[in-house]
């Protein structure tokens, strides 16, 4: 850059203040093509940890045929919906997308059975949640920037961004009560805390900014709607089976209990019915481009249907000006709330809880388990370099753990299974 250049921040979208696009470590002012919000979506499109999520569970493990999707898949087509929406309703588009990148960058091997592993094991340090390690890694575990002592800042984004990103914004120990009992679900370890209250400035207490929950609702409708794509292809279940009272109730059974637990089993019912009735249903694909085609119009009408919904229900609160951070909160109809459900209950009924997966499941806890027991009680000799760094950096032996924790939940499925076997010297299958 020529050395008379003055260099002008790029503009920010109305509803955004420069509080929002600061960063944790200020940076040194960069060439003007790109705002501070497209930065952001940047660093995460370009982290090592979301290259990894090509290889980590979304609901069927990665290897098993070469059409299930990937967290990875699944992230991008969660951006892309978040995007649409969130730009629609006058959220800055970048950020959405980059919180969208971000949402399930830290979850471990093998996808929620891998987190319910390794929450046992990190249970005397805290636990484990996938949302937590997402900002562990956004804010210090992906390399990029630095603080001025040496200490890493992760990708270093901006405020907007990062509480886009936080899905659940509270500590374990500030976790709300819901529907009487304590929620297990948070968004910042207790070491992790500084950070947090950084970017929660001036935020309401335990409630998220409109972006975040784009970005949460996008999650919900992309897995539900593409979870169900999946499980068809892979000969999972057919729509048709809906007419069977028997698979029906069972479809109505396991809704309740993941999903919607105080929910009336009619208004579950109602909702099926209404999918059913939607005019796009497919109750039958034989794997011919014109079944193949049908389902594929199913997901993309369904997309449609869930955000069209959200987005009038909340325009006709909010009125037609752009909405931004906690200028507004995203409506969505509660019918709208239970067809989503419904459609993740499929899955759940024909893919994570069918026996077959049981054997499947438990040896991939066994695995993860395995795991933290032997890299705690080697030291770093098998850590990966940083790793190494931050165990011989630890100042108490709970925090050694956190690092065994970080390690083993930046492995894709593959390198856990092969860790496992150089460590262990185990060569037992998993499917």
């Amino acid at each position: 850059m020529a050395e008379n250049t003055v260099i002008t921040p790029a503009p920010l979208m109305p509803g955004y203040t420069e509080t929002d696009q600061e960063r944790w470590v200020a940076e040194p002012a960069k060439s003007t093509y790109r705002t501070h919000f497209e930065r952001d979506r940047a660093r995460v499109l370009h982290s090592s940890a979301l290259r990894r999520l090509g290889a980590k569970t979304q609901v069927v493990s990665p290897d098993t045929d070469d059409f299930v999707r990937t967290r990875l898949t699944h992230s991008l087509e969660v951006a892309q919906v978040g995007r649409e929406l969130g730009r629609t309703l006058g959220c800055d588009p970048d950020v959405v997308d980059a919180a969208c990148l971000a949402h399930d960058l830290g979850h471990p091997p093998f996808g929620h059975n891998g987190e319910t592993a390794l929450n046992a094991a990190a249970h005397a340090i805290g636990g484990f949640e996938g949302n937590a390690q997402t900002l562990r890694l956004l804010t210090r575990l992906e390399p990029k920037v630095l603080h001025a002592d040496g200490s890493p800042a992760g990708l270093n984004l901006t405020r907007a961004s990062l509480d886009a990103a936080c899905k659940y914004p509270w500590s374990v120990a500030d976790a709300p009560v819901i529907h009487g009992k304590r929620t297990s679900k948070f968004g910042a370890y207790e070491d992790d805390l500084p950070v947090f209250n950084w970017l929660r400035q001036g935020a309401p207490e335990r409630r998220s900014c409109i972006e975040a929950q784009v970005m949460d609702l996008a999650d919900d409708i992309s897995y539900s709607v593409h979870d169900v794509e999946d499980a068809i292809v892979a000969g999972r279940v057919q729509l048709k089976w809906m007419e069977n009272p028997d698979h029906r109730s069972r479809v109505i059974g396991y809704t309740q209990q993941w999903y919607l637990p105080h929910s009336d089993p009619a208004e579950v019912d109602a909702a099926l019915s209404r999918l059913q009735a939607s005019g796009v249903w497919v109750p039958e694909a034989d794997g011919s481009r014109r079944a193949m085609a049908a389902l594929k119009d199913m997901t993309s009408q369904l997309i449609g249907r869930f955000c069209s919904s959200a987005l009038e229900a909340t325009r006709s609160i909010y009125g037609p000006d752009a909405l931004t951070r906690y200028a507004a909160e995203l409506v969505v109809p509660q019918e709208t709330v239970m067809e989503i459900a419904v459609m993740k209950g499929l899955a759940t009924t024909f893919v994570m809880t069918t026996d077959l997966r049981q054997p499947i499941y438990e040896r991939q806890q066994e695995i993860l388990t395995d795991l933290v027991h032997e890299l705690h009680a080697t030291g770093a000799r098998h850590l990966e370099q940083p790793f190494a760094a931050d165990w011989h950096a630890a100042n108490d032996d709970g925090a050694r753990l956190r690092v065994v924790i970080d390690q083993i939940a930046s492995l894709t499925d593959v390198s856990a299974i092969a860790l496992h076997e150089r460590l262990m010297g185990s060569h037992r299958t998993l499917l």
